[in-house]
């Protein structure tokens, strides 16, 4: 494997991942971003004909493109929709991303996989360290009422088809608290990241 460390972060829905990413792309990492990935993805023609094909034209919104938020509405109201596209988008999720982190420069100063189904998904073993960006409820709902528009309902909704997040912090290596101001969490994101770079590469 390559001497590029590899870091993946999860957390609950606004713990604050993105704020992390950003720390560590400062620090000299790319970060690989799976929601935005598959975001592209769903603009993908083929993608667009496979979702109209299997949900209607309700799907797409007046320019034609794919409603996110119809789409939403489908897939975490129905366990059977939300894996038929989950099995759409996580290949070519997984090979964008794993041609990122082969063309990377290897001078980088390592590789981020921001996923939400990072454990779900198996791509915890792609990882030499998973950080867990944690955050008290009420801090978490105030940021995803202001930056999505959710309800209380809206957030736990999502994570109840998530792993559990007591799950995801015990499978983690760091802890990173993103309950104070910035300098606090990327004090924290440093220390973890200089752990992270002193250990020996992955051999298998």
């Amino acid at each position: 494997m390559s001497a590029i460390p590899v870091i993946g972060l999860v957390g609950g829905i606004g713990s604050g991942k993105s704020a992390v990413g950003e720390i560590l792309a400062e620090l000299g990492c790319v970060v690989s971003n799976s929601d935005r990935i598959a975001h592209e993805c769903l603009e993908e023609p083929s993608v667009v004909s496979m979702l109209v094909t299997r949900w209607g034209d309700r799907v797409l919104s007046t320019s034609g493109s794919p409603d996110r938020s119809v789409i939403s509405s489908i897939v975490f109201t129905d366990d059977a929709e939300r894996t038929w596209l989950e099995s759409v988008l996580h290949p070519m999720v997984n090979h964008r991303r794993r041609a990122t982190f082969d063309s990377l420069d290897p001078n980088v100063a390592g590789f981020v996989i921001d996923a939400p189904l990072l454990f779900e998904a198996g791509i915890d073993s792609e990882c030499d360290a998973i950080f867990f960006v944690d955050a008290p409820l009420d801090q978490r709902l105030k940021r995803v009422v202001t930056s999505r528009g959710w309800s209380e309902e809206n957030l736990m909704a999502r994570e109840a088809r998530q792993m559990p997040l007591k799950e995801k912090r015990a499978r983690a290596t760091d802890l990173i608290s993103n309950d104070g101001s910035i300098e606090d969490l990327r004090s924290l994101v440093v220390n973890a990241f200089e752990r992270i770079r002193g250990l020996p590469p992955r051999t298998t």
